[in-house]
């Protein structure tokens, strides 16, 4: 299986512009005294922005910029000389490729360096955990030790603020101390994420809620934060110019100010909300999210129902709630189809700390009905907004991957945005190569990758690593973001699928498939008006989906009973 054996053509007219992929002699193409100026000045320049940010304002705040600028900066130039030139270059040196010795030194190199990036994002915090968050959810295009490492850590266990700052932070907003303002606070943090931590309270009228308190003068480090890591992302690009993450810095410059404001959350919660009961009334029984206590929040202090679940991810947790993993993961791909494909107002943040599930108050489990799940939806601070153009490329380019359509999957990718990379944009979005994105078979999307293919996937990664910089660099900003909750929520799917899970097998793709079909239905009616042709137009098609979608669910479920009756079958050995 090689990717886009058929279809490289494109990739390869961009390189043959722009010049070959990263390799050692891009930074032998400059001196290394001149990356030695190049980050002393820049460590004088973002030291001036940083006081420049801060304006006429508060001096003790400038002076802990003027502080915390260059000792980010610091650590970051620290982290990034430990990493590229000390442990991978020299670790590696002289190895063969392909060799045992090799495969197990690297495996070495990244579970060191993804511990020390761990500990970078820990030690910076802000921003920085954001992004390790954001890199434990890029499985297949980065090493699995970093996947790990990020995934394990920074999700919920991320650093706390003291009780000491927690008070500040009430006194700031509410001009009372947390005992003052509840009966009860618990004053050690049940979680903790990269821009707050959430306590547990009680109010007055006897009401166990979440208090989401903001980490400490995290809005003024903020800039700092932004500076430095704009920084970094400046000079990577400038030294090494195949790696142009700079549209990450854009995407943190528009979010992070949004994020800060818990005002923005709470309305981004109420829409989200109004939105399932407007538009999904058949699923709103079994969305959650959690209500606002109004009169004790601020922009930097929410206060929230609590809810009691657990975590998504947790498969022994859900089949301790008598619940099916396999509807526990239908229920997260129909909510999050619902949102992009109907609603238009996309919760970009699914990662499996903002996931609970618990049995949906409403009913299960009666006259024999086996109980049913209902998904919480927590940390509403990031939310897009997608025009009616971009569902409906966004649509039909599902369809397309449906049906293995190449000339409409080119199509729809050149209205996202993705140019003459539609190869790697398909690719990106499935996790498939593309022989097996256009492969006629029906089942071409429902097999799992294996471990073989998972490999081949990071290897192209890094094979095209260029390109892969190019294509996010294109795409707009709400387009990353929708990759980014794909990433997400492949993660949480592939943590809850299983052989020995029992049901029938869950398949993302056909969920996002039958939603796909049923906002392209919506739009052709609207556009081609409602007379009776069109309405008979829009069945037939909407049949021929179904009917695919049901045949790659009847060949999954073969493909289940087949490996069940394998792995339970007992293992012969003949003799003789």
């Amino acid at each position: 299986m090689r990717w886009a054996r058929k279809a490289i053509e494109p990739l390869v007219l961009l390189r043959s512009r722009k010049g070959a992929s990263f390799s050692s002699s891009d930074a032998g193409a400059r001196s290394k005294w001149i990356k030695v100026g190049s980050a002393s000045l820049g460590g004088i320049g973002t030291l001036a922005l940083a006081w420049a940010l801060t304006g006429d304002g508060d001096r003790q705040r400038r002076l802990k910029l003027l502080w915390t600028v260059p000792l980010r900066l610091a650590r970051d130039v620290a982290t990034a000389s430990a990493i590229v030139a000390v442990d991978y270059k020299y670790s590696l040196w002289g190895l063969e490729e392909g060799s045992l010795e090799k495969t197990l030194a690297k495996h070495e190199v990244h579970l060191r360096c993804a511990n020390r990036l761990q500990a970078l994002c820990f030690k910076n915090g802000g921003i920085y955990i954001k992004l390790g968050q954001h890199l434990g959810q890029l499985e297949y295009l980065i090493p699995p030790e970093y996947v790990k490492v990020m995934q394990d850590s920074l999700l919920d266990k991320c650093p706390v603020s003291s009780y000491e700052r927690v008070c500040d932070v009430f006194k700031s907003e509410l001009g009372r101390l947390p005992h003052e303002v509840f009966v009860e606070f618990d004053p050690e943090p049940f979680a903790s994420a990269s821009l707050a931590q959430v306590h547990v309270a009680k109010t007055h009228d006897g009401k166990k809620v979440a208090v989401k308190v903001q980490h400490m003068h995290l809005t003024d480090s903020a800039a700092a934060d932004t500076a430095t890591v704009g920084f970094v992302v400046n000079l990577v690009y400038w030294l090494f110019p195949s790696f142009d993450y700079r549209w990450l810095l854009d995407e943190v410059k528009e979010s992070l100010p949004k994020e800060l404001d818990f005002n923005n959350e709470i309305e981004n919660a109420r829409m989200c909300m109004d939105n399932f009961k407007k538009l999904s009334p058949r699923i709103v029984p079994f969305i959650s999210v959690p209500e606002v206590h109004l009169e004790l929040s601020t922009s930097k202090l929410l206060t929230m129902e609590f809810i009691d679940g657990i975590k998504v991810t947790s498969v022994e947790g859900i089949k301790n709630l008598d619940l099916r993993p396999n509807d526990v993961a239908k229920l997260i791909s129909e909510a999050f189809a619902h949102m992009i494909f109907r609603h238009g107002f996309v919760h970009c943040d699914p990662h499996a700390a903002n996931l609970l599930v618990r049995v949906a108050p409403s009913g299960g489990g009666i006259l024999g009905q086996r109980k049913r799940p209902q998904l919480v939806l927590l940390d509403h601070g990031m939310y897009k907004t997608l025009e009616p153009s971009i569902r409906a490329h966004y649509a039909g380019l599902w369809k397309a991957l449906v049906f293995a359509d190449a000339q409409k999957i080119k199509e729809h990718s050149l209205g996202l945005g993705a140019g003459d990379l539609y190869v790697l944009f398909a690719g990106v979005l499935t996790m498939r190569p593309w022989s097996r994105v256009v492969e006629s078979s029906i089942d071409h999307l429902n097999v799992p990758p294996s471990e073989e293919g998972r490999e081949e996937i990071q290897m192209y990664a890094s094979q095209y690593v260029m390109e892969l910089s190019e294509l996010l660099r294109r795409l707009p900003r709400v387009v990353l973001m929708l990759l980014k909750t794909n990433d997400c929520l492949r993660t949480v799917d592939r943590a809850l699928f299983s052989i020995e899970i029992q049901g029938a097998p869950v398949n993302t793709y056909v969920i996002v498939g039958r939603e796909s079909s049923r906002a392209l239905a919506r739009l052709q009616l609207r556009e081609g008006g409602s007379n009776f042709w069109s309405y008979v137009s829009v069945l037939v098609q909407r049949l021929e989906v179904e009917l695919r979608l049901l045949s790659l669910q009847v060949i999954a479920w073969v493909a289940l009973a087949w490996e069940k009756m394998n792995a339970s079958r007992p293992l012969v050995i003949q003799q003789g």
